[in-house]
């Protein structure tokens, strides 16, 4: 069952997030075979406001328990989380549609 998980920094999120990036990247690579996909959300002055993440887990508990490893989320770049079940049912990267 994907889980996204949709993810607005806080007001400290820039310094946060240059401090912690080697650990994040580092950790991101650990777990890459349980994310679909994931990046930042990016403005258009180059900043991030927040990130993305479609995760490949059995339950929103996994997620959470993933998410809560992430040095940006100890770190505390991320102030407000939104974890809702998906169900990809068209698009390129499902190869098509499923109805």
């Amino acid at each position: 069952m994907p889980v996204t998980v949709i993810l607005w920094d806080g007001p400290d999120a820039p310094r946060l997030r240059q401090q912690h990036l080697a650990a994040h990247l580092s950790y991101a690579e650990r777990v890459a075979d349980r994310l679909l996909v994931g990046g930042p959300f990016k403005r258009p002055d180059g900043g991030f406001v927040g990130s993305l993440l479609v995760m490949d887990v059995e339950t929103e508990d996994e997620a959470r328990a993933i998410l809560e490893k992430d040095p940006y989320f100890l770190a505390g770049v991320w102030t407000d989380v939104r974890m809702e079940p998906f169900r990809p049912v068209i698009g390129t990267w499902i190869g098509g549609k499923v109805w």
